[in-house]
């Protein structure tokens, strides 16, 4: 007897031996695979990973079945195929984490003058800080809320108001704007700096008569 004779002879006798598992254990070989591949993979790469003769695709359809109305989900993303986290649980992966910024000086003086004097507008606060405000200070203020606009100002141009939130009261602990520390505590605090009024009454000025810029003027934070 041939060689090719003895084997086909073998096959005849156990014709198993090289049949396919059951879809149910194909099932459960494409969800190993599944969930040891971190990427999306197609279904020429699991197959490749299957004995002979498994049919990747319908166990990937079984298996999808199988996990409808699960904690995760068998997905396919682009050619390949994955499992995901359920899209109804997914808010249980974030992770909401509070980080600590410290304010530019120039931002402490802004909102200490606004909490203080409100409702006050943009002039006003320059008056008092004796530099001019950077807008990008005022805008980022509003962004936190700790600040909002106000009413205008019954005066010529009808200048825009600043006044403090109720997040801002919240923050501090503050039951009222009447709670906030005086101008003079303020100061003694270092929250807020003194500083000698320029010619304009808007900018400081070195012994040589020049402009000096704020430092951190366009930053609401320092690093």
């Amino acid at each position: 007897m041939s060689e090719n004779d003895a084997t086909q002879a073998t096959e005849d006798q156990d014709p198993s031996l090289f049949a396919a598992p059951p879809i149910g254990e194909q099932e459960r070989m494409v969800e190993a695979i599944l969930f040891a591949t971190a990427e999306p993979i197609t279904v020429r790469s699991i197959e490749a990973r299957l004995p002979h003769g498994c049919d990747a695709a319908e166990a990937l359809i079984h298996l999808r079945k199988r996990y409808e109305g699960r904690g995760v989900r068998v997905v396919r993303l682009g050619e390949g195929w994955a499992i995901r986290t359920a899209p109804d649980l997914s808010f249980l992966m974030h992770k909401e984490t509070v980080e600590t910024r410290k304010l530019s000086r120039a931002a402490i003086e802004t909102l200490a003058i606004i909490a203080y004097h409100a409702p006050v507008t943009r002039a006003e606060i320059e008056e008092i800080r004796g530099v001019s405000v950077s807008r990008g200070t005022l805008d980022q203020l509003i962004e936190l809320e700790w600040i909002r606009f106000g009413r205008r100002k019954m005066t010529p141009g009808r200048p825009v108001t600043f006044v403090v939130t109720q997040d801002f009261l919240d923050h501090f602990s503050l039951e009222s704007a009447r709670d906030l520390p005086g101008l003079k505590e303020l100061r003694q605090a270092g929250l807020l700096e003194a500083r000698p009024l320029g010619a304009g009454g808007l900018v400081d000025k070195d012994d040589d008569g020049e402009v000096l810029e704020e430092e951190g003027q366009g930053e609401m934070f320092e690093e």
